[in-house]
């Protein structure tokens, strides 16, 4: 008695539960505990929680439990129905396990734990067990957690793609860009997504009209989704956006030009990183190329208008748009395609880049969420689903509250 007393006393069992008796096998290196009630006992209902409510019929369970020592060791109890006056017949509510579940509640804070910092295939190999009952604990948690989220202060909210796995497989997530956590992720990059969010959103307590800010890039669909779904939010470019869409034009213009100019081949990172970043010698190689009384090159034309136009981010409104508009004649009238193009991307979209000035918003935080999912996917080798990728985002990002023991 005194050694299954120990074993009460750690796992927190209360009347009408005790310890039976326990089985342990050195060989097998595994512990059995075998638990029953009291005859007469009386349980909760696992459906309103009501107490009092006497056993119906029973079914023998296993649970497995935290490792004693360097032993499995595993639960055993005749699991109660029990007549409610509410609910009728239902499954009498556990103290040391959830529904469903073939895991103790210890158990699953354990893994949970070690899911949100290492693999869940490499927590598979060190607790012992499959893979896929792991993902079904987290998805549970994660389920749970996101339906008692609260959502009703969302006021700036950032739009970004993340590809899931090869194969032009893309996730887009939402962001609080106010309090830096993930809100909702969903499968696709279609316009209707934006629909999808804002019906999450609303099921959370929060409200469309309440989205002042959406921070996106340039794609259609998510410029039409907005829209549509947030009729009412101001919409801010992505200002690394841009700067990407210009960076992309000065690397096609040296691609282009480095076939007859082969001083241009390996310089790539000197047109895209600004010149702060640069080393010594970065710097004068790149002060040569530049050099018109040397070398005259498309490149460096199309370098100093992405130059000229990151000025536009240091500007007060007042004198911005006259900015933006000279520079798209500037790069227009350059003869440099990729720069004309971008231009006539800008003007069609100069009125989502001119509130950054007044949101001062952007997606550098969702870019930073993007880099510890993608850490975590590559840790992971890829996950098998998607839904996998999506469970464990909200895992790391979603700065959810999960209702453990500790």
């Amino acid at each position: 008695m005194q050694g299954t007393g120990l074993f009460e006393q750690a796992l927190g069992l209360e009347r009408p539960w005790y310890v039976e008796r326990t089985e342990f096998d050195a060989g097998q290196r595994r512990l059995d505990l075998y638990l029953n009630f009291e005859v007469g006992g009386t349980f909760a209902c696992g459906g309103c929680g009501g107490a009092g409510c006497k056993a119906y019929d029973t079914a023998q369970k296993q649970w497995r439990h935290l490792n004693f020592f360097e032993h499995q060791a595993y639960l055993h109890a005749p699991s109660p129905r029990v007549e409610c006056r509410e609910c009728g017949i239902r499954q009498a509510r556990l103290p040391w396990a959830r529904p469903r579940s073939g895991f103790t509640l210890l158990f699953e804070a354990l893994a949970m734990a070690m899911m949100t910092e290492m693999p869940v295939k490499a927590v598979a190999r060190i607790v012992g067990e499959h893979d896929t009952r792991l993902w079904r604990i987290a998805k549970h948690y994660v389920n749970e957690a996101r339906a008692a989220a609260d959502h009703s202060g969302v006021r700036a909210v950032g739009v970004d793609e993340k590809a899931s796995r090869r194969g032009h497989s893309y996730v887009t997530f939402f962001a609080d860009l106010d309090e830096r956590r993930l809100l909702y992720a969903t499968e696709g990059r279609k316009w209707g997504v934006l629909g999808e969010f804002r019906n999450d959103l609303e099921a959370h307590g929060g409200s469309a009209d309440s989205v002042e800010e959406l921070c996106m890039d340039m794609s259609p669909a998510y410029i039409k989704g907005a829209r549509e779904s947030f009729p009412d939010a101001e919409i801010t470019f992505d200002r690394f956006h841009v700067v990407q869409l210009l960076n992309q034009a000065v690397e096609k213009v040296r691609r282009t030009e480095q076939k007859e100019r082969p001083e241009l081949k390996r310089s790539r990172w000197l047109w895209l990183w600004n010149p702060e970043r640069l080393s010594p010698t970065q710097r004068q190689r790149l002060d040569e190329l530049l050099d018109p009384s040397r070398i005259a090159l498309d490149t460096a034309r199309a370098y100093q208008l992405k130059l000229s136009f990151q000025e536009f981010w240091n500007l007060p409104p007042a004198l911005a748009l006259r900015h933006l508009q000279r520079w798209c004649t500037l790069a227009e009238r350059s003869g440099l395609a990729p720069m004309a193009t971008v231009a006539a991307t800008i003007r069609a979209h100069a009125a989502g880049i001119l509130r950054w000035l007044h949101s001062r918003i952007s997606n550098g935080m969702l870019e930073a969420m993007n880099s510890l999912v993608q850490a975590a996917k590559v840790r992971a080798r890829g996950y098998r689903t998607t839904e996998n990728f999506i469970t464990m985002a909200y895992l790391v990002c979603g700065k959810l509250s999960f209702n453990l023991p500790t």
